[in-house]
């Protein structure tokens, strides 16, 4: 439940809850969110608030949010092992609108960027991708 009396604001709070359902497995993955208004109603609070707690589960790419539909429990994605040989350089960083599009990456995602000598530069969405290092 919402601590009102808390240091924490109330949205974080909430998003912290929702968090944690989809942690435990209440809400899976492709399953829709109770609406916004449903969740103003169950922990009393403004609309603000709520949309404020979704800000923030979509910027950890937890959930997506489809307009005039819902927000969604984020699909769990396959995981890419990338093998990295040699003198490699990795570097992380926000993906450009048109990477996100491409990569289908949600808001909040970074991407990794990795350089390897005599290959094409590879831009890995960092939520999905498990790089391991070979000599």
């Amino acid at each position: 439940m919402i601590d009102f009396g808390s240091d924490r604001p109330v949205h974080r709070q909430l998003a912290d809850i929702i968090r944690a359902d989809i942690a435990a497995g209440r809400l899976e993955p492709g399953q829709a969110l109770p609406s916004e208004t449903r969740l103003m109603q169950q922990y009393e609070l403004g609309r603000v608030a709520v949309r404020q707690a979704l800000g923030v589960l979509r910027s950890e790419g937890l959930i997506v949010t489809v307009k005039r539909e819902g927000s969604y429990v984020r699909p769990q994605l396959p995981v890419e092992r990338v093998i990295i040989e040699g003198a490699a350089e990795v570097t992380a960083r926000m993906p450009s609108p048109d990477e996100r599009k491409e990569l289908d990456i949600a808001e909040g995602v970074p991407v990794f960027v990795l350089t390897q000598p005599r290959r094409t530069t590879r831009i890995l969405p960092a939520d999905r991708t498990i790089l391991v290092y070979e000599k």
